[in-house]
């Protein structure tokens, strides 16, 4: 297969990006229909951190960033690198040299599905990662791979130009063809968010409002008043 590097892609529109910025990974999977969530092992490496931005993929040999470094080139700011590797790898892929030249593009954040390096030094500069490990052990750069490549990324596809949202419950993708569809259906779960908060301030019951009892009796869920009720029907049951 040839190995390729892209170096423009279409991105979405910045009013689009702006609108999603408010918008937390939870709702936004929940709103396009459980989908999109990347794997729960890639995990932020700052907390109360959120970043909304297109998909720069790089694709790499397992062990190896060559394609890392020429991703750099591409990235335009506000962009999101992903990296995958091609074979399992919980090497060192990045560290705080490569952090540096991608906060001077003015890339967001990286999400990498497999190791990074330098933590203390990333974390100092602030800089957002999604990672699956923390791992010391260093890489060559001699195997070429792809830049703005399809790949996988935690188990979800991922198309250059993909929106890429992360905050501290994880990593979500939404298509590009899904863009427009996903916001709207995610401002309307927001809504019914805060009308659910309305209802719980009034002191309602989440057994009500979600229509839950009927639930609990098909289950038979049975309810005691107190605990030598239940000890009682217990001993009753076994006689």
């Amino acid at each position: 297969m040839e190995k390729y590097v892209v170096r423009n892609i279409e991105r979405p529109k910045q009013k689009i990006l702006d609108e999603y910025k408010g918008l937390g990974v939870s709702t936004i999977y929940e709103a396009q229909g459980k989908i999109g969530i990347m794997d729960p092992q890639l995990k932020p490496i700052l907390p109360n951190t959120r970043i909304c931005g297109p998909a720069v993929t790089a694709v790499c040999y397992a062990g190896d960033n060559l394609m890392i470094h020429a991703a750099i080139e591409v990235c335009k700011p506000g962009d999101i690198l992903v990296i995958t590797t091609i074979g399992e790898c919980l090497a060192g892929m990045i560290g705080e040299l490569i952090v540096s030249a991608l906060k001077k593009r003015g890339v967001q954040g990286i999400i990498i599905d497999s190791a990074i390096r330098d933590t203390a030094e990333i974390r100092e500069m602030g800089f957002p990662i999604w990672t699956r490990a923390i791992y010391s052990q260093g890489t060559t750069k001699t195997k070429g791979g792809w830049v703005n490549a399809p790949t996988v990324c935690g188990g979800v596809k991922v198309h250059p130009g993909d929106l890429i949202v992360a905050d501290d419950d994880g990593v979500v993708v939404v298509p590009k063809k899904d863009i427009q569809s996903s916001l709207e259906l995610s401002k309307k779960r927001v809504l019914k968010e805060a009308a659910t908060k309305e209802k719980i301030a009034r002191g309602e019951l989440s057994l009500d409002f979600y229509n839950l009892r009927p639930v609990l009796e098909k289950e038979k869920v049975v309810y005691y008043e107190n605990e030598d009720e239940l000890h009682h029907a217990l001993k009753q049951a076994l006689k």
